[in-house]
């Protein structure tokens, strides 16, 4: 349906604004072809909800959108943050000068707004972006709010490894480090860098991401320390840069399923391969010829507590714990894991996000899945609807699920 205002003059507007309720007012607010002077005096309305759809009109003018920038309402806020970062890649680049840094500097004054959550939008709308100023995006990195940070952390090309860095030196919190160390690209300094903290989780991430280059001596490092931490394990076992000594010493300590595909990898000389299969034979006779299951029987005593949820689920994934994540998708969708595998194995978004939706997980927790445990690309990645809301429809995503059944 056509808002009302579309096709009327100035005229007609203004004597539709003069005697209008909330309706009237909101519908032009919205609409696109609304002037520019009614836009700039509706951005002074008294409603928010007006104040909010002036904020969100690409054909608001700026000098509209700078005393919105003031707002009272962070909604109102939030709304314009998202507009002016959208708008960034369609700006010509011969567009004048002056407009182009008077955008840049609301970013800035949006950048530093007092909410976290108007910058987290900014943040979340700029992550990708090749068309933001580096020193926006550099303070974004640097914000106290993980929710602010974290996004352009593990996105944003702009970074470069001197400011990842800085922001890891400066002590940042852990799922800002996991976001660097999930980044689809990672150097060797900046693997050093997140391996000198010792963070758990974060090595963890770091140790999972098959596209984070870690010299072989942090490697050993890792090894060094590793024996007491168990989400390190598997994707340390999995890393193809570890050495022959870091391979016999974490044959010391793994677990039986984990020593065994260690014993199977064929980018080991043939000693260490057959030490490693022996180990792998007094396991097994010493259990009884039972290859353990611990992570399983973990995922078995966290779900009859009632513990398998999003928040152990987050867990797990930023520490790269894919085999408890497979186990946890396994129980929760009442489905073999050997299925749950093969879902994941086709890294396909609509796949894992109805797989997530079958366990009862949240949509945000689908998506770290697509991300972490199915290698999805950012671009490729299937988004939320509304922020939170899964973006398929029941019938759609039971298809999916269909698929493999």
């Amino acid at each position: 349906m056509e808002a009302p205002a579309e096709g009327l003059d100035y005229s007609a507007q203004r004597d539709m604004l003069a005697n209008a309720d909330l309706t009237a007012r909101l519908q032009l607010a919205q609409a696109a072809d609304t002037r520019p002077e009614i836009l700039y005096f509706l951005a002074g309305d008294e409603a928010v909800e007006v104040r909010q759809a002036v904020a969100a009109n690409p054909a608001t003018p700026m000098q509209a959108d700078e005393i919105l920038m003031e707002d009272a309402d962070d909604n109102v806020r939030g709304d314009l943050a998202l507009k002016i970062a959208r708008l960034l890649p369609d700006m010509p680049d011969d567009e004048q000068e002056k407009v182009r840094e008077l955008t840049f500097d609301m970013l800035r004054s949006l950048a530093s707004d007092q909410l976290p959550r108007v910058r987290a939008l900014l943040a979340e709308e700029l992550k990708s972006s090749h068309h933001v100023p580096h020193a926006i995006i550099r303070q974004l990195a640097l914000d106290a709010a993980v929710i602010v940070s974290a996004p352009v952390l593990e996105y944003s090309p702009l970074l470069s490894d001197a400011d990842l860095m800085e922001v890891i030196a400066a002590g940042c919190a852990q799922e800002a480090l996991s976001a660097i160390a999930n980044r689809s690209k990672v150097s060797e300094d900046v693997s050093d860098a997140v391996v000198a903290t010792f963070d758990v989780p974060a090595v963890a991430t770091l140790l999972a991401n098959k596209r984070a280059s870690i010299r072989e001596a942090t490697l050993d490092r890792i090894a060094d320390n590793a024996a007491d931490v168990q989400s390190w394990h598997e994707p340390l076992v999995m890393r193809p840069e570890l050495s022959i000594r870091a391979a016999r010493q974490v044959a010391g300590f793994v677990a039986s399923s984990l020593l065994q595909k260690l014993a199977e990898r064929n980018d080991l000389d043939q000693e260490t391969t057959r030490f490693l299969t022996k180990r792998v034979k007094k396991r097994i006779a010493k259990s009884g010829g039972k290859v353990q299951e611990e992570v399983r029987e973990q995922v078995m005593v966290l779900g009859q507590r009632m513990l398998l949820d999003d928040e152990a689920m987050e867990q797990a994934l930023l520490s790269g714990q894919n085999d408890f994540v497979i186990e946890a998708l396994a129980l929760r969708a009442e489905m073999p894991a050997d299925m749950i595998r093969k879902i994941i194995a086709t890294s396909s978004a609509k796949s894992i996000t109805a797989l997530a939706w079958k366990a009862g997980l949240s949509m945000r927790t689908a998506i770290q899945i697509q991300s972490r445990t199915g290698h999805i690309p950012p671009k490729m990645l299937l988004n939320a609807r509304h922020g939170t809301d899964y973006p398929q429809s029941e019938a759609e995503m039971i298809k999916q699920i269909g698929k493999f059944l």
